[in-house]
């Protein structure tokens, strides 16, 4: 850590706060995150920094102190990664970015929207089961409820988690054991698995393990009525209608099997009363 404190104070030292122009600091940049901003413990995570206009270094920071500096790969490009990898409980929280801009000549620029990293695994995973049992209809409204396990000091934040997705789909703070997520007007794309977390609101942020996953579907028609036959219990299925174009490729495909037929069985027929044809004696 002081390693990477150093050369950034000397950024600072060199470089200089020059004076803000009169129209205010350069834009603020944007941090992304890959794979997720949820992720288990040991892993590893990149953070990319990207500026709006050409940049000489990029600064990375966690509540407000800096862990990092870089140089942009290009002049075009204007971006910067920051590899934080073997993750533990305490790489989780905040984090943002900024920028020295060159035009005007080394402007430190306004900080990036904060991104908020999760390390999961340091406590036991919740329970995560649906409210609704039977069909679940296009348009309606799905809820499901996430339980966290023992005795955890509060408050607790529950985070909805949707596979594909590098951010929660939905985030909120209880005091009680439990917490209903909504999802409203299901549709064909809220149609996955979804899991969820808890951790405490409040550093370090202990973080449980993702729940057991849990799928939405807008094709079948019903849900399953016992949880543990499914590979992702309990399954919701909302039922929708099939496309058109399918409805109506298939009913293409068995009239031409039906004219087929008639024409096949004429053929036959025609040819068994043929003139032409030798009689068989029996």
């Amino acid at each position: 850590m002081i390693s990477r404190l150093l050369p950034l104070l000397c950024l600072r030292l060199c470089v200089g706060q020059t004076d803000i122009p009169e129209n205010g600091p350069p834009p603020k940049p944007s941090l992304r995150t890959w794979p997720s901003t949820v992720l288990p413990t040991k892993s590893n995570v990149t953070m990319q920094c990207k500026s709006p206009t050409p940049s000489t270094h990029f600064i990375l920071k966690k509540e407000g102190f800096p862990l990092n500096f870089v140089k942009p790969y290009n002049l075009t490009e204007e971006t910067a990664d920051f590899h934080i990898t073997d993750l533990r409980q305490n790489d989780g929280r905040h984090y943002t970015c900024e920028y020295y801009s060159k035009w005007p000549h080394d402007t430190l620029s306004h900080l990036s929207d904060a991104l908020f990293l999760l390390v999961t695994g340091y406590l036991p995973k919740p329970s995560f089961q649906a409210h609704h049992r039977g069909t679940v209809t296009a348009g309606s409204k799905v809820t499901l409820q996430c339980q966290k396990a023992g005795n955890v000091l509060r408050p607790i934040k529950f985070a909805l988690l949707k596979v594909g997705h590098s951010t929660p789909v939905q985030m909120k703070t209880s005091t009680g054991m439990a917490l209903d997520f909504s999802l409203r007007n299901v549709t064909a794309r809220d149609s996955e698995k979804y899991s969820c977390v808890y951790y405490q609101a409040k550093a370090p942020s202990r973080a449980s393990g993702p729940s057991n996953l849990l799928e939405i579907s807008a094709v079948g028609d019903h849900l399953p009525r016992d949880p543990a036959a499914s590979a992702f219990p309990p399954q919701l299925t909302a039922t929708s209608h099939r496309e058109p174009g399918n409805l109506i490729r298939v009913a293409v495909a068995a009239v031409i099997v039906l004219i087929v037929g008639g024409l096949l069985l004429e053929a036959w027929h025609s040819e068994r009363l043929s003139p032409n044809k030798p009689w068989q004696n029996n």
